[in-house]
């Protein structure tokens, strides 16, 4: 069963305050992580899918979201350096 709008919106911005945590240096401030997040949840529930791996519950969900929101910020964060 997919979760609902609202359980994803709330795991993308779970996922965008822990990506702000797991990245070395810290990321962009609350408000951008957890849209960096709510994006990044997007992003990897794409790529988890492209390579076919599934994920399940609300864990399954929240790891696929952090995947894809610290590759998100990650990105950011290098062309906010300039590259």
């Amino acid at each position: 069963m997919y979760p609902s709008l609202l359980a994803w919106i709330l795991i993308g911005l779970i996922a965008g305050w822990l990506s702000g945590r797991l990245i070395r240096g810290g990321g962009f401030g609350l408000l951008a992580d957890l849209f960096l997040g709510l994006v990044g949840a997007v992003i990897g529930g794409w790529l988890f899918g492209l390579i076919g791996i599934r994920a399940y519950g609300f864990v399954g969900g929240l790891a696929t979201a952090t995947v894809g929101a610290i590759l998100l910020v990650s990105l950011a964060r290098l062309f906010a350096r300039g590259g």
